[in-house]
């Protein structure tokens, strides 16, 4: 069973990377092929030389992607079959002897880390070569740093706990367990969504009431009228670290927040702002954030459960490479593996996510000029560098927002 196991795996990261390589390919060449002409919908919007800036960062970007999917899939089999993971344990086990639960998350810390600093070249190349290349970065070298640590101090403090809980339920909490850390991992992941906004996210940008007050009032309407209540209006210092521009809610129940990136309130008149305020009011009417929610805490039910059999299994370590079974073996293993088998749902994910974003379009088209919102998206996708013309299979496969030339075309069939 365990030599089918290992097949099953090899076929699988294989597969994967093939299939992200093709239509990474894909898109590059389907966007260089349409580089020299802007579509005809955004020809009075879009010059040609944004269109040829957007068409170049975004294959820049593609072909950075690549690369990190070869080396996840090659960190990946290093781990399992390759031994590192084992080798890890046996070193481990040998300074913490009689301490399994220390043991584990000490391995499990390892093993992120190693694949953070695998990767890390890969981030400085996408800030300091690529953003910079094309005007975006914003971060000095030193912020680089700073926010490294800063993740890696925010990932101690709060997922050092739940993974102690974690592994101390595995061993203890009987054979329903899983059950039980759901029911935790879920009351954690609220928690999270309510403090994220005033503790965690001030670490990284600073975040200022809105000074505007004729815009805040017009807001401020749209939100009542939406029936929608926030704990202020915000705006964050994006500037500092891109010239990316966006607008979000964060938070959850009495705890949210609306944030808006400064670029972008540089970038968008009123009107265009309270129209890509009432786009992601669409989202919460919809609740979109709710069934995400939800979603997210099935598939972790589900996903433990599996574990919870799993860790039983002896195929299912010695499949990978590992010869001594534990519980946190089994919960690292099934950390890294799980993106491989949940590769095939991306499309179907990324099809429900255009979805919501075509119902917050249609909400927002009701609540405000569509034309407003067709303006603003198209200076977005200018000064975002997003393609117009992306590969229509890559496009399908991954993307979480619908192509630009669909996007548009439904709001103007709105006016």
């Amino acid at each position: 069973m365990s030599a089918i196991f290992t097949q099953i795996f090899i076929v699988l990261v294989i597969a994967s990377l093939f299939v992200r390589i093709w239509l990474g390919l894909r898109h590059v060449n389907h966007i260089q092929a349409h580089r020299n002409q802007v579509p005809n919908a955004f020809e009075q919007t879009i010059s040609l030389e944004a269109h040829q800036r957007a068409a170049d960062y975004t294959s820049a970007k593609i072909k950075l992607l690549l690369a990190e999917a070869l080396i996840e899939a090659l960190v990946l089999l290093s781990f399992t079959l390759g031994g590192v993971l084992q080798w890890l344990d046996q070193q481990w086990m040998q300074w913490l002897p009689a301490h399994e639960i220390l043991r584990g998350a000490v391995l499990i810390a390892t093993a992120m880390i190693i694949s953070s600093l695998v990767t890390l070249p890969l981030d400085y190349i996408q800030t300091f070569n690529i953003d910079a290349r094309f005007g975006f970065n914003k971060m000095s070298r030193g912020m680089f740093v700073s926010d490294l640590f800063k993740h890696a101090f925010v990932g101690v403090l709060l997922g050092g706990p739940i993974l102690f809980v974690a592994l101390w339920l595995m061993q203890s909490a009987g054979n329903y367990w899983w059950l039980t850390l759901w029911v935790v991992w879920s009351v954690f992941n609220l928690f999270m969504l309510a403090v994220y906004p005033t503790w965690i996210a001030p670490l990284f940008n600073k975040f200022t009431p809105m000074q505007n007050s004729s815009l805040q009032a017009r807001i401020e309407q749209l939100m009542q009228k939406c029936g929608f209540a926030s704990q202020g209006l915000f705006v964050m210092d994006g500037s500092s670290r891109s010239g990316h521009g966006n607008a979000y809610f964060t938070g959850f129940g009495k705890h949210k927040r609306v944030v808006f990136f400064d670029t972008l309130l540089d970038k968008l008149n009123a009107d265009e702002i309270e129209a890509v305020l009432a786009h992601e009011l669409g989202h919460f009417k919809h609740q979109h954030v709710i069934k995400r929610i939800v979603m997210m805490f099935s598939l972790s039910l589900i996903g433990l459960a599996i574990l919870g059999y799993l860790m039983q299994q002896d195929w299912f370590y010695l499949g990978l490479g590992v010869n001594t079974a534990s519980n946190y073996m089994a919960l690292l293993l099934f950390i890294l593996i799980t993106p491989v088998f949940m590769f095939v749902l991306r499309p179907l994910m990324a099809a429900y996510s255009r979805i919501n974003e075509f119902e917050a379009d249609a909400y927002a088209a009701k609540q405000s000029n569509p034309a407003y919102l067709i303006d603003a998206l198209v200076k977005l996708y200018r000064d975002n560098a997003s393609t117009l013309t992306p590969d229509p299979l890559h496009s399908a496969f991954y993307d979480s927002h619908p192509p630009a030339s669909i996007r548009i075309a439904k709001l103007q069939a709105m006016q």
